[in-house]
């Protein structure tokens, strides 16, 4: 089966990934961004067949140029979310966009007559919130908004994926609706647009971060989320699901030893100690963008990805794998120089 998809945020690192696979397997696409000038840009590291690939110029905050984009689309991928690397002051600079973003193209997706919807959600909508411990999320929980610890970003995934849930159910029943829920997203690049994800691994190889704090995330490949979205918008039966993305949770110290025993002298300044919790909590006090990860130390918020696996026959690369292959291109673009 191929036809013509929208994949929304299209100079974004798993939407790049997602238009590739799409294009590679016979389709179309088409693809939202914010300033038509990125295009010729992101063509260029896309590397695809171009007379699969239209642009179109589009925000999540304003109707214009939606219903253009998704014109002629049978199947939609909302990938584009903001995810800042820094800590707004307002939880609401990034709630906002994402739940109206969300809501905006499954309302043009119904003018449209959209057959298959899947959104972009995260693990930040599903493990964050809940009491400390060594826990294994599935696609039954999500993230407690009623503790005031949860950070803006997981919020702001928390609240986009309810929210288009809820209008599904009671606007949208004759779509098919699923999410995708990844963990950190790591894995080569496309382009020298970094994503949070692949900062923290930009500042291990440089140095930039003295000792490991007590933090981790689960991991999980780009090209492996990119093929989880594509499962998703493909297979047969997919109506009302949830996928959680994600490899084995690995803190940071982890990470970097990963870098330091595969690299040798190319991760001769990623840090070798873990930093004890009150140091972190010290630098927190004169670090605002630190503050919101003090109630993140020592947590263990993995993710069971066995209902993606089964379902959809879904697999994935180690961790190993993809934090290499982000330090690989990291250092092949010259953006971290060893």
């Amino acid at each position: 089966m191929a036809g013509t998809a929208l994949v929304t945020g299209g100079s974004g690192y798993i939407a790049g990934f997602l238009i590739r696979q799409l294009i590679a397997n016979g389709w179309t696409v088409h693809t939202t961004v914010r300033n038509l000038k990125r295009e010729a840009d992101v063509r260029g590291w896309l590397d695809v067949d171009n007379d699969k690939l239209k642009f179109f110029a589009a925000d999540l905050e304003h109707d214009a140029g939606w219903a253009e984009s998704i014109a002629g689309c049978s199947h939609v991928a909302h990938v584009a979310s903001p995810f800042p690397l820094g800590v707004p002051k307002d939880a609401d600079e990034l709630v906002v966009p994402a739940r109206e973003g969300a809501l905006r193209a499954l309302r043009f997706a119904r003018a449209a007559g959209i057959k298959r919807f899947v959104l972009t959600s995260s693990m930040a909508a599903v493990a964050y919130g809940h009491d400390n411990g060594g826990d294994i999320y599935s696609e039954a929980d999500w993230t407690n908004l009623d503790n005031p610890d949860v950070m803006p970003y997981p919020r702001s995934k928390t609240v986009a994926e309810r929210a288009a849930r809820d209008w599904v159910a009671a606007e949208g029943s004759d779509i098919e609706f699923a999410s995708v829920n990844p963990a950190a997203v790591f894995g080569p690049l496309l382009s020298d647009d970094l994503s949070t994800s692949i900062e923290l691994v930009k500042q291990l190889l440089e140095g930039k971060v003295p000792m490991c704090p007590d933090i981790g995330f689960g991991i999980i490949d780009v090209r492996d989320v990119a093929d989880l979205h594509y499962r998703a918008l493909t297979a047969e039966g997919v109506k009302d699901e949830r996928y959680i993305c994600s490899g084995p949770f690995l803190k940071m110290i982890d990470v970097a030893n990963i870098l330091t025993a595969n690299l040798g002298d190319r991760a001769k300044k990623v840090p070798t100690r873990k930093m004890p919790d009150w140091l972190f909590k010290l630098f927190a006090l004169v670090r605002p963008e630190l503050k919101q990860l003090v109630a993140e130390l020592g947590n263990v918020r993995g993710g069971d990805s066995r209902h993606a696996m089964q379902s959809l026959g879904w697999t994935m690369r180690s961790p190993e794998d993809a934090i290499l292959a982000t330090a690989h291109s990291l250092i092949e673009r010259g953006i971290v120089r060893v």
